[in-house]
């Protein structure tokens, strides 16, 4: 009996040595991308992942909101809004008037706004983006007939974007609390302010005398709020979650941020 054991486990380890070397032996297949079995070394920590997903999670509520409840209202408003009577308005406008039109008016209002961004990279003491401005707003107001074509961008000038609101985050005010704005949707404090500034210093320069014909054509406000929804691509509930307002409230938060640090 002893005999035969031995026999059967000699079998045995021959047929696996003999699986081992043809598994030595066989061609090593490679993904398209490269990598040997990428996912091989890959190691799932569900605890990792949950602390992960814990300081997520906190640092999106974590925004100084003390006017929820309103700001919530005005959200709502805003969705509906932008529902029922913004984005029809926007549908229409895209309808009944050609797409050359259409980027004339979005240059001739950008470069509008390309003031109060050379005035806010000054009082940030942006050197090289002050020059750059100056450079989009003079080809563009000349060469591009008073701003209706974009020679800057075609030759390496992009616009820029610098407000106020960035300009006291700059010299470190805070932001102060989130406060939606009805219409123009996620603020704060400090750049509710700027944009007071912003639209007074606009007014006070008259840039192509805009200002003074808008006082007088309030139709130019409505095409210009037009235009800023027409090039403005987020829409209420595309994000597909109960937490918009909190996502919307985080992104726009860490986006400003962001845009004061650069």
């Amino acid at each position: 009996m002893a005999k035969y054991l031995l026999l059967i486990a000699a079998l045995l380890s021959a047929g696996m040595a003999q699986a081992d070397n043809s598994k030595a032996n066989a061609p090593v297949v490679i993904d398209s991308d490269g990598f040997k079995e990428p996912l091989s070394k890959l190691k799932f920590n569900p605890g990792l992942d949950q602390r992960e997903f814990e300081r997520s999670t906190l640092s999106a509520l974590n925004v100084y909101d003390p006017l929820e409840e309103w700001n919530r209202r005005v959200y709502h408003f805003n969705y509906r809004f932008d529902q029922w009577v913004f984005l029809p308005v926007v549908d229409g406008y895209r309808y009944i008037t050609p797409s050359f039109v259409r980027t004339g008016v979005s240059n001739f209002f950008n470069n509008i706004g390309d003031v109060p961004n050379l005035v806010n990279s000054l009082l940030q003491f942006k050197g090289k983006r002050s020059m750059e401005t100056t450079a989009r707003l003079l080809l563009n107001t000349t060469i591009g007939i008073a701003g209706l074509w974009d020679p800057a961008t075609a030759i390496g000038l992009p616009r820029q974007n610098e407000d106020f609101g960035q300009t006291l985050g700059f010299y470190g005010v805070p932001g102060g609390a989130y406060f939606v704005l009805p219409i123009l949707g996620p603020s704060n404090l400090r750049d509710t302010a700027g944009l007071a500034v912003d639209y007074t210093a606009e007014s006070a320069i008259n840039f192509l005398n805009v200002s003074e014909v808008s006082s007088n054509h309030p139709e130019v406000w409505v095409l210009r709020g037009v235009d800023k929804r027409y090039q403005t691509s987020f829409r209420y509930g595309q994000l597909n979650s109960p937490f918009e307002y909190e996502k919307v409230r985080y992104v726009y938060t860490e986006s400003r941020k962001l845009q004061i640090a650069e």
